[in-house]
């Protein structure tokens, strides 16, 4: 199973999101791809993500993690021993989401969205300062993103299998160039480990 976390702001309408399960539509594997929509709260974020994985063994779970998504995955591979796959991930949330606190509204819809002062507490809670078992963790960062530095991203994951794309941007414009490989970490697809 494939559990997609997906950024601040974020939802499962994300261009990356429509992308990986439009692939595994197209595997016939539609039902092993979740991507809930996450609370604004990170505890309630991480309450949702762990009662969904927990319906499957570690072994057959695989996150995949986008922005602030990335960092939630991280948190819950190191608490359950599963794969993660880390898209551009924010490896500092508390630092760079405290200057939105307060209303503004989801990338997808106009619904308003509060981050709460409490929240950035909540994100400290969730800090892994150093990842276990590197193997476990695949990352895609780039070079051009706009919102997060590439280079602190690698170094959070030391010893994870690495895909740094030059230039692109937060998003990963070209994401369609990697959702092969992004799936064949996950054990699916052209490219998987038998």
């Amino acid at each position: 199973m494939i559990l997609y976390l997906h950024g601040f702001r974020s939802s499962p309408l994300s261009f990356k999101a429509r992308l990986l399960a439009q692939r595994m539509r197209e595997l016939g594997r539609i039902d092993e791809f979740h991507c809930p929509q996450l609370p604004a709260s990170p505890r309630g974020a991480i309450a949702l993500a762990t009662e969904i994985a927990s319906k499957v063994a570690p072994g057959q779970l695989t996150l995949i993690g986008s922005s602030l998504g990335g960092y939630y995955a991280t948190w819950l591979a190191e608490r359950i021993g599963c794969r993660a796959i880390l898209l551009n991930p924010a490896v500092k949330p508390p630092r760079e989401l405290e200057k939105y606190v307060g209303v503004t509204t989801a990338y997808h819809t106009d619904e308003p969205f509060e981050f709460k002062q409490e929240y950035v507490d909540e994100l400290k809670a969730l800090a892994i300062e150093k990842i276990t078992r590197p193997e476990r963790y695949f990352l895609v960062a780039a070079t051009g993103d706009e919102l997060l530095d590439w280079r602190e991203m690698s170094a959070h994951y030391p010893g994870a299998r690495q895909c740094i794309i030059q230039g692109s941007d937060h998003g990963i414009s070209e994401f369609a160039d990697y959702v092969d490989q992004v799936l064949a970490f996950c054990g699916i697809g052209p490219g998987a480990a038998a």
